[in-house]
């Protein structure tokens, strides 16, 4: 089947990038997390001693000249070279070569939460000690959030589409369902998506810990971001990115691309309730999971696995468990559920990519990574978590989940070819 309904291309996966902290290719990342292996550490990228919170999930080991030349990577801001490096992953992974006849028709949705924050900190920072003229002069290029996508296409030479959307923690899971439209309305046979983020920097430590979001657990790093888990106490800042090459199958198989899976459908909607806190009932949730496994043509019966957006926070939990529960009814207990951010913490606007590259591979490779850190479990998380070790389990489908501040949703269902 190459069309969708009414004549629209079905849009597949051709490949995929990442750069989190537990890996900075595909294969060290789904070895490290389906071995249930741990990002969160001490802050070592600035002196936290005086915070209340010492531990994220940072990203190790990453050099930005192994994918962008020295003198523009200086010229981009750590979110933005994270985009590029994941894009030309992706790009890799989908032997997809740029030239000029394909250039025009190749999108890119390169979406984050804060894009420049920490830009904007340091060069506030220069502003008050050193004065106007010592800001730099490409201060609004490296802060704008639009430059994730703005670089990806200038470093890849793509000329179509450059999207970017802002949508705190949903942004991820966004792009998914905006890259799936740009192939369904023609607008683009190939789309480079994902999300970024690098925030871990004082002030956006400070902002998130005063909010009482964050995990104080610091005698053991590695057991801190506990989603579903009783003793929870909040989630743990990360960094990253996660890209994913989708396009037309028509595009896909006339350039004999490996197709890793089908994106089959997708939504996004909003709860309308809470600054920060997540519709008790899940309402928003409930509406974008059973719209996107519609738009999909999903039977509820059919689903095989949800990566979970399961930050370890006491609300967001209870609500996204409540929401499965609405939207699946009894069959919600057997169908198993992960969270990935109990061993790479919460990467924001990257979070949902990362969760759709989960499904990607959960299809392709048979396996469902753990929820580690769940040792005892709260009565209102009463799912299959998938708990502590990772299972061997085909599957045929998958849905990822993405909720954010001000009640943004948006979820994106992958299906086996």
């Amino acid at each position: 089947m190459t069309a969708y309904r009414d004549g629209a291309p079905r849009a597949v996966v051709t490949g995929l990038g990442i750069v989190s902290p537990i890996g900075l290719t595909i294969e060290e990342f789904w070895v490290n997390l389906t071995a249930g292996v741990s990002g969160i550490d001490f802050i070592r990228s600035f002196d936290a001693s005086p915070h209340g919170v010492k531990i994220a999930g940072e990203v190790k080991g990453f050099e930005p000249d192994a994918y962008i030349p020295h003198k523009e990577a200086r010229r981009m801001a750590r979110f933005s070279q994270f985009a590029v490096a994941v894009a030309r992953m992706a790009a890799e992974d989908a032997c997809l070569e740029v030239t000029e006849e394909n250039a025009e028709s190749i999108a890119v949705v390169m979406n984050t939460g804060s894009g420049g924050v920490t830009t904007v900190a340091s060069e506030e920072d220069i502003l008050t000690a050193r004065g106007p003229g010592r800001v730099s002069p490409f201060f609004v290029p490296l802060m704008s959030p639009n430059m994730a996508s703005a670089q990806t296409s200038l470093q890849l030479g793509l000329h179509g589409p450059s999207v970017t959307s802002v949508a705190a923690c949903a942004a991820g899971s966004m792009a998914m369902v905006e890259a799936l439209r740009l192939i369904r309305s023609g607008d683009a046979e190939v789309v480079i998506a994902g999300g970024t983020e690098a925030c871990i920097h004082p002030l956006a430590i400070a902002g998130f810990d005063n909010m009482r979001a964050l995990s104080r657990r610091h005698g053991e790093p590695s057991a801190a971001s506990r989603p579903f888990d009783r003793d929870r106490e909040g989630f743990v800042l990360s960094e990253g990115a996660a890209a994913i090459v989708i396009e037309s199958e028509e595009h896909a198989r006339r350039r004999g691309a490996q197709v890793l899976c089908e994106l089959a459908g997708g939504a996004i909607t909003a709860d309308a309730y809470h600054l920060t806190a997540p519709a008790p009932n899940g309402g928003g949730a409930i509406l974008a999971m059973s719209r996107a496994l519609d738009d999909a043509h999903l039977n509820r019966d059919e689903l095989g696995y949800i990566s979970a957006h399961g930050t370890g926070t006491a609300l967001n939990d209870v609500a996204e468990t409540r929401a499965i529960k609405a939207v699946f009814g009894e069959r919600a207990y057997g169908i198993p559920v992960s969270a990935n951010k109990s061993m790479i913490g919460h990467l924001c606007g990257a979070a949902g990519a990362v969760s759709a590259v989960v499904c990607v591979l959960a299809i392709t490779r048979g396996v469902l990574p753990p929820t580690i850190n769940l040792d005892t479990p709260d009565p209102e998380c009463d799912l299959d978590y998938v708990p502590r070790v990772a299972r061997e389990q085909r599957i045929q489908s998958a849905i990822c989940n993405g909720f954010g501040f001000g009640g943004q949703n948006a979820v994106a269902a992958f299906r086996a070819v």
